[in-house]
Protein backbone atom coordinates (compact mmCIF):
# COMPACT_ATOMS: atom_id res chain seq x y z
CA UNK A 1 0.00 0.00 0.00
CA UNK A 2 1.21 3.54 -0.45
CA UNK A 3 1.70 5.15 2.56
CA UNK A 4 0.16 8.65 1.65
CA UNK A 5 -3.64 7.00 1.06
CA UNK A 6 -6.05 4.17 2.69
CA UNK A 7 -7.50 1.60 0.04
CA UNK A 8 -10.63 0.18 -1.04
CA UNK A 9 -10.54 -2.34 -3.22
CA UNK A 10 -13.64 -4.13 -5.05
CA UNK A 11 -16.49 -2.77 -2.78
CA UNK A 12 -16.08 0.79 -3.52
CA UNK A 13 -15.66 -0.13 -7.40
CA UNK A 14 -18.93 -1.50 -6.56
CA UNK A 15 -20.50 1.13 -4.85
CA UNK A 16 -19.47 3.32 -7.61
CA UNK A 17 -23.10 2.05 -9.43
CA UNK A 18 -24.72 3.53 -6.79
CA UNK A 19 -26.34 6.25 -7.70
CA UNK A 20 -24.18 9.54 -7.15
CA UNK A 21 -26.73 11.55 -5.96
CA UNK A 22 -28.02 9.62 -2.76
CA UNK A 23 -24.43 9.85 -1.45
CA UNK A 24 -23.46 12.93 0.25
CA UNK A 25 -20.21 14.70 -1.33
CA UNK A 26 -18.26 14.24 1.41
CA UNK A 27 -18.70 10.55 1.25
CA UNK A 28 -17.95 10.54 -2.48
CA UNK A 29 -14.87 12.65 -2.33
CA UNK A 30 -13.80 10.50 0.62
CA UNK A 31 -14.27 7.55 -1.75
CA UNK A 32 -12.71 8.84 -4.66
CA UNK A 33 -9.70 9.09 -3.05
CA UNK A 34 -9.73 5.97 -1.43
CA UNK A 35 -9.38 4.20 -5.19
CA UNK A 36 -6.34 4.24 -6.80
CA UNK A 37 -4.93 0.87 -5.85
CA UNK A 38 -5.54 -1.83 -3.67
CA UNK A 39 -3.28 -3.67 -1.27
CA UNK A 40 -1.87 -6.55 -1.73
CA UNK A 41 -3.96 -9.96 -0.78
CA UNK A 42 -7.26 -7.24 -0.09
CA UNK A 43 -6.40 -6.70 3.30
CA UNK A 44 -4.13 -4.03 5.01
CA UNK A 45 -1.59 -5.08 7.24
CA UNK A 46 0.40 -3.90 9.87
CA UNK A 47 3.65 -1.98 8.55
CA UNK A 48 7.08 -3.51 9.90
CA UNK A 49 9.06 -0.84 11.16
CA UNK A 50 12.33 -0.15 9.52
CA UNK A 51 14.34 0.23 12.88
CA UNK A 52 14.39 -1.02 16.55
CA UNK A 53 11.77 0.00 19.08
CA UNK A 54 14.73 1.74 21.17
CA UNK A 55 15.95 3.35 17.67
CA UNK A 56 14.62 6.61 19.17
CA UNK A 57 15.38 7.09 22.41
CA UNK A 58 15.78 8.36 24.90
CA UNK A 59 12.98 11.37 23.42
CA UNK A 60 10.43 8.49 22.64
CA UNK A 61 10.82 5.26 24.72
CA UNK A 62 11.18 1.73 23.20
CA UNK A 63 7.97 1.40 25.93
CA UNK A 64 5.80 4.11 23.96
CA UNK A 65 6.96 2.79 20.24
CA UNK A 66 5.91 -0.55 21.14
CA UNK A 67 2.50 0.17 22.14
CA UNK A 68 1.42 3.03 19.89
CA UNK A 69 2.71 0.35 16.88
CA UNK A 70 1.62 -3.14 17.91
CA UNK A 71 -1.73 -1.75 20.04
CA UNK A 72 -2.42 1.13 18.25
CA UNK A 73 -1.41 1.32 15.03
CA UNK A 74 -2.18 -2.22 14.74
CA UNK A 75 -6.09 -1.90 16.12
CA UNK A 76 -6.89 0.87 13.23
CA UNK A 77 -5.33 -1.18 10.85
CA UNK A 78 -8.10 -4.31 12.16
CA UNK A 79 -10.76 -1.70 12.03
CA UNK A 80 -10.63 -0.03 8.68
CA UNK A 81 -10.66 -4.05 7.44
CA UNK A 82 -13.60 -4.82 9.41
CA UNK A 83 -15.41 -1.92 7.92
CA UNK A 84 -14.03 -2.72 4.34
CA UNK A 85 -15.83 -6.14 5.10
CA UNK A 86 -18.94 -4.38 6.21
CA UNK A 87 -18.62 -1.97 3.44
CA UNK A 88 -18.76 -5.17 1.09
CA UNK A 89 -21.85 -6.50 2.44
CA UNK A 90 -23.36 -3.26 2.59
CA UNK A 91 -22.99 -2.38 -1.53
CA UNK A 92 -24.11 -6.04 -2.15
CA UNK A 93 -27.12 -5.47 -0.54
CA UNK A 94 -27.65 -2.71 -2.10
CA UNK A 95 -27.91 -0.32 1.30
CA UNK A 96 -27.43 3.18 0.43
CA UNK A 97 -27.67 3.61 4.23
CA UNK A 98 -25.46 1.15 4.97
CA UNK A 99 -22.84 2.57 3.05
CA UNK A 100 -23.23 5.90 4.34
CA UNK A 101 -23.35 4.69 7.59
CA UNK A 102 -20.10 3.80 7.37
CA UNK A 103 -17.92 7.15 6.50
CA UNK A 104 -16.86 7.71 9.76
CA UNK A 105 -15.08 4.78 10.31
CA UNK A 106 -13.70 4.31 7.34
CA UNK A 107 -12.75 7.61 7.53
CA UNK A 108 -11.53 7.41 11.63
CA UNK A 109 -9.56 3.90 11.27
CA UNK A 110 -8.20 4.72 7.53
CA UNK A 111 -6.83 7.78 8.30
CA UNK A 112 -5.55 6.34 11.59
CA UNK A 113 -3.92 3.90 9.52
CA UNK A 114 -2.07 6.30 6.51
CA UNK A 115 -1.52 9.08 9.04
CA UNK A 116 0.72 6.13 11.59
CA UNK A 117 1.99 4.62 8.15
CA UNK A 118 3.87 8.11 7.25
CA UNK A 119 4.41 8.76 11.10
CA UNK A 120 6.70 5.74 11.45
CA UNK A 121 8.44 6.43 8.17
CA UNK A 122 9.24 10.23 9.53
CA UNK A 123 11.00 9.46 12.45
CA UNK A 124 14.77 8.20 12.66
CA UNK A 125 17.53 7.84 15.51
CA UNK A 126 18.74 10.86 16.82
CA UNK A 127 22.26 10.44 15.15
CA UNK A 128 20.82 10.64 11.82
CA UNK A 129 18.31 13.26 11.77
CA UNK A 130 19.71 16.16 9.58
CA UNK A 131 18.58 18.51 7.61
CA UNK A 132 21.04 18.66 4.83
CA UNK A 133 21.55 21.22 2.01
CA UNK A 134 18.95 20.68 -0.54
CA UNK A 135 15.30 21.39 -1.96
CA UNK A 136 13.91 20.76 1.03
CA UNK A 137 15.82 22.81 3.14
CA UNK A 138 15.53 25.67 0.37
CA UNK A 139 11.83 25.79 0.04
CA UNK A 140 11.46 25.96 4.35
CA UNK A 141 13.92 28.39 4.26
CA UNK A 142 11.72 30.58 0.91
CA UNK A 143 8.19 29.72 2.57
CA UNK A 144 8.97 30.54 6.46
CA UNK A 145 12.79 32.32 6.30
CA UNK A 146 14.66 29.79 8.06
CA UNK A 147 14.30 26.14 9.79
CA UNK A 148 13.79 27.53 13.39
CA UNK A 149 10.85 29.57 12.21
CA UNK A 150 9.13 26.49 10.84
CA UNK A 151 9.59 24.65 13.49
CA UNK A 152 8.31 26.88 15.92
CA UNK A 153 5.31 28.05 13.85
CA UNK A 154 4.39 23.75 13.50
CA UNK A 155 5.28 23.34 16.81
CA UNK A 156 2.65 25.97 18.47
CA UNK A 157 0.04 24.57 16.19
CA UNK A 158 0.26 20.96 17.04
CA UNK A 159 0.66 22.26 20.91
CA UNK A 160 -2.69 23.88 20.35
CA UNK A 161 -4.31 21.10 18.88
CA UNK A 162 -8.02 20.56 20.86
CA UNK A 163 -8.16 16.82 22.51
CA UNK A 164 -6.65 14.37 19.74
CA UNK A 165 -5.14 15.23 16.31
CA UNK A 166 -1.82 15.88 14.43
CA UNK A 167 0.06 18.60 13.08
CA UNK A 168 1.17 18.30 9.51
CA UNK A 169 3.93 19.81 7.20
CA UNK A 170 2.11 19.94 4.06
CA UNK A 171 2.44 21.07 0.40
CA UNK A 172 0.18 22.99 -1.69
CA UNK A 173 0.44 21.91 -5.36
CA UNK A 174 -1.75 24.90 -6.07
CA UNK A 175 0.55 27.38 -4.59
CA UNK A 176 4.19 25.31 -4.97
CA UNK A 177 4.74 26.00 -1.20
CA UNK A 178 5.00 24.52 2.32
CA UNK A 179 2.53 24.95 4.90
CA UNK A 180 1.59 23.94 8.21
CA UNK A 181 -1.66 22.12 9.18
CA UNK A 182 -3.61 20.31 11.65
CA UNK A 183 -6.28 18.02 11.63
CA UNK A 184 -8.16 16.56 14.42
CA UNK A 185 -8.29 12.91 15.49
CA UNK A 186 -7.45 10.77 12.66
CA UNK A 187 -8.53 13.07 9.70
CA UNK A 188 -5.84 12.44 6.89
CA UNK A 189 -4.36 15.33 5.16
CA UNK A 190 -4.27 15.03 1.92
CA UNK A 191 -8.24 13.42 1.63
CA UNK A 192 -9.59 16.20 3.60
CA UNK A 193 -7.10 19.49 2.81
CA UNK A 194 -5.67 18.19 -0.36
CA UNK A 195 -2.00 19.30 0.77
CA UNK A 196 0.29 16.21 0.06
CA UNK A 197 1.99 15.44 3.90
CA UNK A 198 5.38 16.00 4.08
CA UNK A 199 5.94 15.47 8.04
CA UNK A 200 3.36 14.36 10.76
CA UNK A 201 3.62 14.87 14.40
CA UNK A 202 1.30 12.62 16.40
CA UNK A 203 -0.04 14.75 19.19
CA UNK A 204 -2.78 12.07 20.78
CA UNK A 205 -1.79 11.28 24.45
CA UNK A 206 -0.75 7.90 23.45
CA UNK A 207 2.05 9.14 21.57
CA UNK A 208 3.48 10.63 24.46
CA UNK A 209 2.43 10.15 27.88
CA UNK A 210 4.12 7.49 28.96
CA UNK A 211 7.25 9.45 28.37
CA UNK A 212 6.16 13.13 28.74
CA UNK A 213 2.91 12.40 31.10
CA UNK A 214 0.51 15.43 29.59
CA UNK A 215 3.16 17.95 28.97
CA UNK A 216 2.44 18.12 25.47
CA UNK A 217 5.06 20.95 24.59
CA UNK A 218 8.02 19.21 25.60
CA UNK A 219 7.39 15.73 23.47
CA UNK A 220 6.81 18.37 20.51
CA UNK A 221 9.84 20.20 21.36
CA UNK A 222 11.81 17.25 21.90
CA UNK A 223 9.81 15.48 18.70
CA UNK A 224 12.62 17.32 16.12
CA UNK A 225 15.50 15.55 17.80
CA UNK A 226 14.14 12.05 15.68
CA UNK A 227 13.02 13.65 12.51
CA UNK A 228 13.96 11.94 9.41
CA UNK A 229 14.53 14.94 6.97
CA UNK A 230 16.09 12.64 3.91
CA UNK A 231 12.47 11.15 4.30
CA UNK A 232 10.65 14.42 4.25
CA UNK A 233 12.88 15.78 1.26
CA UNK A 234 11.88 13.15 -0.79
CA UNK A 235 8.20 13.33 -0.10
CA UNK A 236 8.51 17.05 -1.19
CA UNK A 237 10.71 16.42 -5.03
CA UNK A 238 7.95 13.67 -5.18
CA UNK A 239 4.64 15.94 -4.73
CA UNK A 240 6.86 18.37 -6.87
CA UNK A 241 6.86 16.59 -10.29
Amino acid sequence: MTSSKIIIDSALRAAAHVRSSKLPKEVSKMASAMLSSAPSGGKHTLPDLPYGYNAMEPVISAETMTIHHTKHHNTYVANINASLEKLDAAVSAGDVSGIVGLEGALKFNGGGHINHTLFWENLCSKDDSELKDGPLKDAIQKDFGDEEAMKQELSAMSVGVQGSGWGWLGYNAKTGRIECATRANQDPLQATTGLVPLLGIDVWEHAYYVDYRNVRPEYVSAIWDVINWDTVEKRLVAAQK
